[in-house]
């Protein structure tokens, strides 16, 4: 069945439905990565939006359990140039039409996707529709649809869990956790609680963490109540963190940076980091629409610590005064790739040093 996206610029897109056959709208942007469909799709941060992919084929690998970056994917809708609509994987999982029509997400392929994405750099990230039939009244609808800023609230945890473990007590605040993280927490045997993010200091303090992670998340971290700063600002003073994504934009909103919103947001797993210390060069999977502006940060209080290669922004910052420190891109890939899971390695060997000097 044929069916149309409708760009908030007018720009219209036609292609062949699949998926659920609904009516959605969601702010469109592009992810460059060549694999990790899944995992993409699944991702919080990507809560209310729709995912153009440039990898030509999507679907041929099917759907794995153990490629879930959260149980429920929050996407409004999937565009591909063209889609395997029976799974190659020999144990014969369920395909990706199958998948969404479970979840309720309307996909299009056959879609010139170069061609869209060419567009999306040049106009940036934009309100946009699926619909069966182009017409006034779905122009109209788009025109007047204000999309949530509620991203955080929608995907995050309401109530504490535990994923237990044997090691030190890792406190996780969940602003819309990959579950990639919690993988690389297991990989290190963490015992870990995840904690919502409108969690008070006096309940993350009784629990006696030994490090804190802030997580990924998705939407615009200015949205979020100042309660949160609040909380941040406090923690930060009293143990080991790490911030990730969101969690990174929140630690330098906190110390006084101010952020920007980018043109055109980056996501994708071909995004060239540099470590500034060691001059070390790898790739990292990014998921961003915002970037530090370099001229707010007090260098009393923060310094960089990794560069992207692309556009010179922020990749790392870490506090002068106190063990915490932040990334913007995703250290435990999910999807790769893993070159810069040595974050997570630096994130406890601060952890056990704070744990010594304090036992």
């Amino acid at each position: 069945m044929e069916r149309h996206l409708i760009l908030e610029d007018g720009t219209v897109f036609s292609g062949q439905g699949f998926g659920a056959p609904a009516t959605t709208f969601g702010e469109i942007i592009f992810d460059t990565a060549t694999s990790g469909y899944q995992e993409t799709i699944t991702n919080p941060i990507y809560d209310g939006q729709m995912i153009v992919f440039a990898m030509p084929v999507v679907g041929a690998d099917g759907i794995h359990a153990e490629a879930y970056e959260s149980t429920a994917p929050t996407v409004r809708g999937v565009i591909v140039h063209d889609l395997a609509e029976v799974s190659t994987n020999r144990q014969r999982r369920m395909n990706l039409d199958r998948f969404l029509q479970h979840h309720n997400i309307p996909g299009l392929y056959e879609v010139d996707t170069r061609k869209l994405i060419r567009h999306l750099r040049e106009t940036g990230p934009q309100k946009a529709t699926i619909v069966d039939v182009v017409d006034d009244h779905a122009v109209d609808q788009l025109v007047a649809t204000v999309l949530t800023n509620k991203q955080v609230q929608n995907t995050a945890t309401p109530k504490a869990y535990a994923n237990p473990g044997h090691g030190f007590h890792i406190i996780v605040i969940d602003f819309g956790l990959k579950n990639g993280i919690l993988r690389v927490l297991g990989d290190y045997d963490a015992n870990v609680t995840v904690l919502p993010y409108t969690t008070t200091v006096d309940e993350v303090l009784t629990l006696d963490p030994d490090g804190i992670i802030l997580s990924t998340g998705p939407g615009n971290p200015e949205d979020l109540p100042d309660s949160v700063l609040t909380l941040i600002r406090v923690l930060q003073t009293k143990v080991p963190l790490l911030g990730i994504g969101l969690g990174h934009e929140l630690l330098a909103l906190t110390n006084g940076a101010a952020l920007q919103a980018l043109p055109a947001e980056y996501h994708g797993m071909n995004h060239p980091i540099q470590e500034i210390i060691s001059q070390q060069i790898f790739y990292a999977r990014q998921g961003r629409g915002y970037v530090i502006d370099m001229d707010s940060l007090d260098n009393k209080k923060l310094f960089v610590t990794h560069r992207d290669l692309v556009d010179n922004s922020a990749q790392g910052i870490r506090l002068r005064d106190y063990p915490a420190f932040s990334v913007q891109f995703f250290p435990d890939g999910a999807p790769g790739p893993l070159e810069a899971n040595g974050i997570f390695a630096d994130f406890f060997e601060t952890v056990a040093d704070y744990v010594q000097k304090n036992n």
